[in-house]
């Protein structure tokens, strides 16, 4: 058990066993990089798109939830499966296009839920609606990397639309009663306190179901490698770092669960910073902290309670027969 809400915790009483999840390679593209908004990414992005770990584009996706099925079996002994499609912008495609998909995961008996990470500018109303009756039939949530609320920031990493559009987006998916999960890294160049706690209190007024916390990492291939070199903007420390996610986490909603403490670098490609290389060993220090901090471990009382709460707005249990 954890000192906060996290993602194994949760889903253990969720789903009623171990959940992992599937990365999977939908064969997606991004308008940040297919020249429709640039041709860059948002500038911390890698050349997969930030999903290194994703399936090989040359399997279909039964073929990599296959295969990921049996490595993660023998790793982790898990009852329950999650369809992730992590890297690019998983409904920037026609409507067809996402029925291909998403309708046959939505069918499959093996997989619990369906985690798709996109762009606010990719959810028009009519993508929504899909979703929307996907969610019906399968537990769904959306990823969606704000990263930042200050504007200033967000025009910086060329994310490509503004938080305005990220806010009107986030009002939609709640009046459609579609789950999302908020990302946000803490340490983007030229922020400060004040900075990463105005995107702290953001995320606790819009109460997402879920929520990554990153640390900036600059990785070989990536845009922002350039700019550090060129402006050498500060690097958090890994102490700086865990005192704005140890703040972050007395400040975010009670029901929202946390999906990620820290960043998960291809250890091959990462330039800086080397500490957050050792993600075990950042882990164990945040565990310590909370620990010294006298923070109670949750009990299994309390996870269940939030489990019910978010059971109340997931459609696929109020649509359940």
């Amino acid at each position: 058990m954890r000192r906060f809400l996290s993602f194994n915790d949760f889903f253990r009483e969720y789903f009623n066993g171990k959940t992992v999840k599937l990365s999977l390679d939908g064969g997606f593209s991004c308008p940040n990089r297919d020249g429709t908004i640039s041709e860059t990414g948002c500038i911390f992005c890698s050349d997969e798109g930030s999903g290194e770990f994703a399936g090989s584009k040359s399997l279909n996706i039964s073929q990599q939830i296959d295969s990921q099925k049996i490595f993660l079996e023998k790793k982790w002994k898990a009852k329950n499966y999650i369809a992730y499609f992590q890297n690019f912008t998983n409904t920037y495609a026609s409507l067809n296009k996402l029925k291909n998909i998403y309708d046959t995961l939505a069918s499959r008996e093996d997989i619990k839920g369906i985690s798709i990470a996109t762009r606010c500018d990719c959810l028009d109303d009519e993508k929504i609606e899909y979703l929307k009756k996907i969610s019906e039939r399968k537990t769904l949530w959306l990823e969606l990397g704000m990263q930042s609320v200050n504007e200033d920031t967000i025009e910086l990493i060329n994310r490509g639309y503004s938080h305005d559009l990220f806010d009107k987006t986030i009002k939609k998916l709640k009046e459609a009663n579609i789950l999302f999960l908020i990302h946000a890294i803490f340490g983007l160049p030229f922020e400060e306190d004040s900075d990463f706690t105005n995107t702290i209190n953001y995320i606790r007024e819009i109460e997402p179901f879920g929520v990554k916390f990153h640390n900036l990492y600059i990785l070989k291939d990536s845009p922002i490698y350039d700019l550090y070199n060129k402006e050498k903007f500060k690097i958090l420390s890994r102490d700086e770092y865990i005192d704005i996610l140890l703040y972050a986490l007395d400040n975010i909603d009670e029901k929202t669960v946390v999906h990620r403490i820290t960043g998960d670098p291809p250890k091959s490609k990462l330039f800086e910073p080397k500490w957050c290389a050792d993600k075990l060993s950042v882990i164990s220090e945040i565990d310590k902290r909370l620990k010294n901090n006298n923070k109670s471990i949750l009990s299994q009382e309390e996870i269940k309670e939030v489990s019910n709460y978010w059971k109340k707005k997931d459609r696929a249990f109020l649509y359940t027969p």
